[in-house]
């Protein structure tokens, strides 16, 4: 039978459970807050998440009170026929000047208000069109359109817009296609890892002179900053002076120096090859961790039986290694599937991921509304990835 957590004990956790839900929890939820919203920091009438219509009332007043003011100037010289219209126009200004000049500056208003001060500017707008063609030097006529779009933009209406941006998602063509990239630049790059950090891993682990130097200079690729490596990988491959890309062009790997940078595919060979050269130390880190436990004791008495290499790897190695596979699977993939300053300072955004994907639109286009959805859509993939990994492989190992 368990036993129940006392208070004191839970205590010595609460500070753990903060910073969780702190550095944790609570970015993720902000991010699904934003989700519901055409939030667009350019934007004036979207640059919070408005629930309802607001209204600037010092500045409308002010701006009632002075097309008020011009339409009474205007009375003096207007046909006895437009008067009425005019003068009706002007109490209701006046009228709404007085109701909200002593309001604070933002006010939420009702749906009804909203739809009473919409009605009320397009009202004005359409006698001032009207107006414009039979008193052309009125002052209403000739100051009143600025005025009126300064009145639009101090009421702003809700952007709630629910799961509108959702719905956008599934029809993103672009969205689609980042996917897709970011998937290809995961599958393959660590597949190749996996492969070259077993093989460096085995080297690793051999009792042999040097071994330390060996091991040391491998990890030098991994200790460099990945915006550093991006930057040498990036002359590397230029297209006039890039050793790389003269070597490929004299392998007839591409035609042309230029394209390794300047296409899609080019920029996709191009980071994953940087990639594979940067973290392949890490995984071969991981799985050369994996290497140290196993009883050496089990490939003495292989050799006394006679089984070769492929066979102790296939039998022995391979089998024992799975749990630190898994780990280093996990790790890189996760990791590969964010891939961002990599591709950012090598290729300038292309191919196109997920991350860079999100950075354009949030801090691109500051659309931060639908750059959150992008973000909660990653988070879904890296949960289900996660849960693939622990799930399936993991059960795998369980039942070892």
């Amino acid at each position: 039978m368990q036993r129940r957590m006392t208070w004191k004990e839970f205590l010595f956790i609460l500070p753990l459970l903060l910073l969780v839900l702190i550095f944790s929890l609570y970015p993720i939820l902000s991010s699904f807050v934003y989700t519901l919203f055409d939030y667009q920091t350019n934007n004036q009438t979207k640059n919070a998440l408005y629930t309802g219509a607001t209204l600037n009332a010092s500045l409308y007043a002010e701006d009632c009170e002075y097309l008020a003011h011009y339409l009474k100037k205007d009375l003096a010289t207007a046909e006895a026929a437009d008067q009425p219209t005019l003068t009706a126009l002007m109490e209701t200004l006046v009228a709404q000047k007085e109701l909200y000049a002593n309001s604070k500056q933002t006010l939420s208003l009702s749906a009804a208000s909203e739809q009473e001060i919409s009605a009320l500017i397009e009202q004005i707008r359409d006698t001032v069109t009207s107006l414009a063609a039979r008193y052309p030097d009125f002052r209403v006529v000739t100051k009143g359109p600025q005025l009126l779009n300064e009145m639009e933009t101090c009421l702003v209406s809700s952007n709630y817009v629910g799961l509108a941006n959702y719905a956008r998602l599934t029809a993103d063509t672009r969205f689609g296609q980042a996917v897709g990239n970011t998937f290809e630049f995961t599958v393959i790059s660590v597949a190749v890892e996996l492969v070259l950090g077993m093989a460096l891993a085995l080297i690793m682990n051999k009792a042999m002179r040097g071994i330390g130097l060996v091991r040391t200079t491998a990890l030098i690729p991994w200790a460099i900053p990945t915006a550093v490596s991006a930057l040498i990988w990036c002359y590397l491959y230029d297209g006039t002076s890039g050793v790389v890309a003269a070597l490929f062009t004299r392998l007839g790997l591409i035609a042309s120096p230029e394209l390794l940078l300047t296409t899609q595919g080019g920029t996709m060979f191009s980071a994953i090859l940087a990639d594979v050269w940067k973290t392949t130390p890490y995984m071969a880190l991981l799985l050369l961790a994996g290497l140290q436990v196993i009883d050496r004791g089990l490939y003495e008495s292989s050799a006394i039986d006679g089984a070769g290499a492929v066979r102790t790897f296939t039998s022995i190695t391979l089998p024992l290694l799975k749990p630190s596979m898994l780990v280093a699977l996990l790790f890189r993939t996760l990791d590969a599937f964010r891939v961002y300053d990599l591709i950012a300072v090598l290729t300038k955004g292309t191919p196109e991921t997920l991350s860079i994907y999100a950075y354009k639109m949030m801090i691109g286009q500051s659309n931060y509304g639908y750059g959150s959805v992008i973000v909660v859509a990653m988070f879904v993939l890296v949960a289900l990835i996660a849960f693939v990994y622990v799930k399936v492989l993991g059960a795998e190992l369980i039942r070892e």
